[in-house]
């Protein structure tokens, strides 16, 4: 039996919320984040977007990019709240539900609470709810599968409602650019254009081998998901994979000591995650991000999980001396990840990874 995938995302979520709370700011070119030299942008209003705006942008880039771009603080406990809103609507209609972040789920409606025998109608309805109770537009994606549905939730915005219905799926998908492909980046892009392959219906033509050899197991996703193939689950409780904490300085660093101080602050917020969530993990990454953007990782992997703040400190010190910045740093961050249930006694280091 086919299944009945929804793909719902907020449409420029944390700026429409600003929006909706100040009526000065409606219509106009909005960035959720801080307007120093330092700050990055979070989020941008689609009037903002036209002039090419977007999350994760420096903040001084957006504002030469768009002027008047007005900028608000960021207020992510009313975020979480309207957040938590349209997640109970989303559950209404069925218990899969499977967030991506906080402002976009995946529902499986194959069967539903509602009894309702089609996907289009319990999309129209999700977004006419979220609207009444929220007064945000949100743009809906439906088709047999979780690939299918997160393109056709970007086909249609804002407010948009986009089907693929089964027997279009495969004409879909083979006229579609690569660039266009759910989790395709610039560079595997350009690596793709590179082999020749420009469209789904490339990919689907290729040679299996070929494309395991050149993007590995990826390559097996990008040929089934060619054809039209994607198994994946709605998956409603995932797992937590990994707890971090990061900051972005002011001022560039560029010594080893102002690195240690600022990473001492960081292994503090870490530990006090770790601790709420009671998830220890064997594996301590480190992140840094220089000046010019370029950014590097480091990870040590133990075989027991890391049970004191004194011996978080010990491999972050560690990991600071392996990445050796050469350049003034503009961002460092640690995150803990590789959790295990079960403690093995006696940590004992097994590699060193760099990314």
């Amino acid at each position: 039996m086919l299944r009945k995938i929804i793909h719902i995302d907020m449409d420029a979520f944390f700026a429409s919320i600003e929006q909706r709370d100040d009526p000065s700011l409606r219509g106009k070119p909005v960035a959720v984040g801080g307007n120093t030299d330092r700050g990055v942008v979070a989020a941008a209003s689609y009037e903002a977007r036209k002039y090419g705006v977007h999350s994760a942008m420096p903040s001084r880039i957006a504002a030469r990019k768009c002027p008047g771009l007005i900028f608000v603080k960021s207020r992510f406990d009313v975020y979480r709240a309207v957040s938590a809103t349209i997640m109970d609507i989303f559950r209404d209609y069925t218990d899969l539900v499977e967030p991506l972040s906080i402002d976009e789920a995946f529902l499986d409606v194959t069967t539903n609470k509602m009894g309702m025998p089609s996907a289009t109608l319990i999309a129209r309805d999700i977004k006419r709810r979220i609207f009444e109770t929220t007064g945000l537009t949100a743009s809906a994606g439906v088709s047999i599968n979780k690939f299918m549905a997160k393109i056709a939730s970007e086909q249609d915005k804002p407010d948009g409602l986009f089907v693929i219905k089964p027997e279009e799926v495969l004409d879909f998908i083979g006229n579609l650019p690569v660039e266009e492909f759910y989790g395709v980046g610039p560079s595997t892009t350009r690596k793709m254009h590179d082999l020749q392959l420009f469209t789904g219906q490339d990919i689907r033509n290729a040679d299996l081998s070929m494309l395991t050899r050149n993007f590995g197991k990826a390559g097996i996703f990008f040929h089934q998901i060619a054809n039209g193939i994607d198994d994946r689950p709605v998956v409603p409780h995932r797992e937590r994979k990994s707890v971090g904490i990061e900051k972005t300085f002011l001022k560039d660093i560029d010594t080893t000591d102002e690195m240690l101080t600022e990473l001492g602050d960081l292994e503090e917020g870490l530990w006090k995650r770790i601790k709420k969530h009671n998830v220890f993990g064997k594996t301590i990454t480190l992140k840094v991000k220089y000046n010019d953007f370029e950014q590097i990782t480091r990870s040590l992997t133990f075989l027991s999980p890391l049970k004191n703040q004194k011996e978080l400190h010990a491999v972050v010190r560690d990991l600071l001396k392996i990445a050796n910045p050469r350049k003034p740093v503009r961002l460092l961050g640690i995150s803990i990840s590789n959790f295990e249930e079960k403690e093995r006694p006696k940590e004992v280091q097994l590699t060193i990874n760099f990314d």
